[in-house]
This record gives C-alpha cells, structure tokens and sequence, in this order.
C-alpha cells in the first residue's frame, strides 16, 4: 500500500510541453490540480474572458519539476500578452484540462447517470 508522502510526492498531473515562437522557446502547459480546478470554477462567468484565460495560464503553466511559473499576481501581465499567442496557448490548457464544451457536457452527462449513494458517506475498503 501506498503511504501519505508517497501519495503527495506523486507527479501525477499531465502536461503538454509546446513551443510558443513568440516567446522564444516551450512552455509546460498541465493538468490542474483540485485546488486549482476549483478556482477556475469559482471564477467562470465573474471574470472577463481575458482575466479568466490570464488566471487558467496562470494557473496551468508550470516549470519542469511542476512548480507553477505564475502566480495569481500575474494575471494582469499575462492579460497584457499578445492575444492570439495567448489563445494559442489556452487551447492546449482548454484540451488537456478537458474544459472544452463537449468535455463539460459529457461529464454532466456522466455525472447525471451515475447512482446516487443515498447514505451519503463514503465507502472504504480494508
């Protein structure tokens, strides 16, 4: 079995390395973590469309041993990068974190079709 710092220590969020020309040279775009996810979340439809993108890059770009490049002190500046560059590079993080308008659909759909435990407690195994 797995232990509690084995589990934390896991490097268990994907990413997509992709080379933004404009820039001069690649960046690392990953999967969100819960904590993140949640934020993006919270943020839809509070935010413009350029904050929330600034916030999903800033929240998604990270550096080879995962550590985020940008904090959330940083959305402005990334708000004020070239929008096409930037809408390039919120397409790999759209795709990878499967916020795409399918993607969303399908997972209400999924979440819509899975039973519901009535007990509300969560089951463990021993």
């Amino acid at each position: 079995m797995l232990t509690r710092d084995q589990i934390l220590a896991a490097q268990d969020r994907e990413s997509e390395v992709i080379n933004v020309q404009e820039w001069g040279g690649e960046v690392r775009v990953a999967v969100l973590s819960g904590a993140g996810r949640e934020k993006v979340q919270a943020a839809a439809g509070k935010l413009s469309t350029v904050q929330f993108g600034a916030l999903l890059l800033a929240l998604t770009l990270i550096d080879e041993a995962g550590a985020p490049l940008f904090g959330e002190d940083d959305i402005a500046a990334l708000a004020n990068k070239n929008v096409d560059v930037i809408s390039r590079v919120l397409d790999v993080a759209i795709r990878v974190n499967k916020l795409t308008v399918s993607d969303v659909e399908e997972a209400e759909k999924n979440s819509e079709a899975a039973p519901k435990d009535s007990s509300g407690s969560i089951s463990q195994k021993n």
